[in-house]
């Protein structure tokens, strides 16, 4: 015989009566685990009143189901208290159980809209809503760390046209987000970090080429290395080539084949792309020198986990680089270079550390997928507790 635990899903429960109404399912149970005085923990009780609970199950066999569970109220010998029994799986106050509030959260978080959930289960929109904030609070509560990550990715990205950009702040070890603050300023992230838990604990951050980060980050975290993000640097690099190649050649720098051809490294291109290309070039001497240059360039950024020998030969190449590039007399080079020399410290540190955002952004195009299961977000306290829950 089947016993009570796998019908139901719920401990110290033995099913008395089943009655099926059409799409409904009524299940009739008596509680049969230990009882205590929920004020001193005494055992010795007294029965002095019987009562029953209708609570709402999960579906059985498709239909939905609504559990009647047999209690008692009991009196205390120890102190005294009279109470009313209470029953595993089912919180104080609620209509349902755990068990089906932890199923509604499933069905809304995986894209199933309030109204629609709400229709197949003949419950509110607003209960659904109530069910799936109450159980993204429970799941915060549990996974609550003690301290800020040792490496740590920070990015921006954009919240609504109303509050603008908001800050991420991600593990990058544990490849789970960790934390997102309203603002990406360094007057809106200053009490965030005046508060932040462990922060000296923090040993490598990784972020993109933003002077605000770098300059909060050195404030308030003197113990972490700054690494740059390595798709940044190499993305700057492009962009500042594609502007210096539309000042030397503006008629053919509007050929989608051939940008397409320019943004990608060498090594990437097919033998007949490598033609095409070869043959734009001889007609452009000077483009020419510059693509090699940029070429170069990406091939020695992209070096990674490299040993302290290693990156003491990889620095100076990129520091005669960066002398090449402020003395083209080319003014996109020239930035180029000024940039390149103001954040030489945090590339270098790319060499020797593996570390990138790339989990951050990826983690972006999943916070941007929560926002259209929502339909947007007014509220920045649920998206931030949503967020936290469902992208760790």
């Amino acid at each position: 015989m089947i016993s009570s635990d796998v019908i139901l899903g719920l401990p110290h429960y033995q099913i008395t009566g089943i009655q099926r109404n059409g799409k409904e399912v009524r299940i009739s149970a008596r509680y049969t685990g230990p009882i205590s005085c929920p004020d001193c923990g005494h055992q010795k009780l007294r029965k002095k009143d019987r009562f029953r609970r209708q609570v709402r199950h999960q579906s059985l066999c498709g239909r939905r189901c609504l559990l009647e569970l047999e209690g008692f109220k009991w009196c205390c010998l120890g102190c005294g208290r009279y109470f009313r029994q209470r029953f595993t799986g089912v919180q104080l106050y609620q209509r349902s159980t755990d068990a089906y509030q932890r199923w509604i959260f499933r069905q809304h978080r995986d894209g199933i809209s309030r109204s629609r959930l709400g229709q197949r289960e003949a419950i509110g929109a607003a209960t659904v809503e109530r069910y799936f904030q109450r159980q993204l609070d429970r799941q915060l509560r549990e996974r609550r760390s003690g301290g800020c990550p040792q490496v740590l990715g920070i990015d921006e990205h954009f919240f609504t046209r109303r509050e603008g950009f908001a800050t991420t702040f991600c593990d990058l070890k544990n490849r789970k987000v960790y934390d997102v603050v309203l603002g990406r300023s360094q007057k809106a992230l200053e009490a965030y970090f005046q508060g932040l838990e462990g922060k000296d604990g923090v040993k490598l951050v990784c972020i993109d080429l933003s002077v605000t980060y770098r300059a909060i980050v050195r404030q308030h975290l003197p113990n972490a290395l700054i690494v740059a993000d390595r798709f940044h640097v190499i993305r700057l690099v492009n962009h500042h080539f594609l502007a210096c190649w539309r000042e030397i050649d503006p008629v053919g720098s509007k050929n989608r084949g051939l940008i397409s051809l320019m943004r990608r490294h060498s090594h990437n291109l097919k033998p007949d792309q490598e033609i095409k290309l070869r043959a734009y070039l001889q007609q452009q001497p000077v483009l020419e020198l510059l693509y090699r240059f940029k070429q170069f360039l990406c091939r020695l950024l992209l070096h990674s986990s490299c040993n302290q020998n290693k990156c003491a030969r990889l620095a100076p190449r990129l520091l005669r680089a960066i002398d090449q590039l402020r003395q083209t007399g080319l003014a996109q080079l020239v930035t180029l270079g000024e940039t390149l020399d103001a954040w030489k410290e945090e590339i270098a540190r790319m060499w020797r550390f593996s570390r990138t955002n790339g989990i951050t952004e990826g983690f972006h195009n999943k916070m941007e997928t929560l926002t259209r299961q929502a339909y947007g977000f007014r509220n920045f306290n649920n998206y931030r507790r949503r967020v936290r829950v469902l992208c760790s």
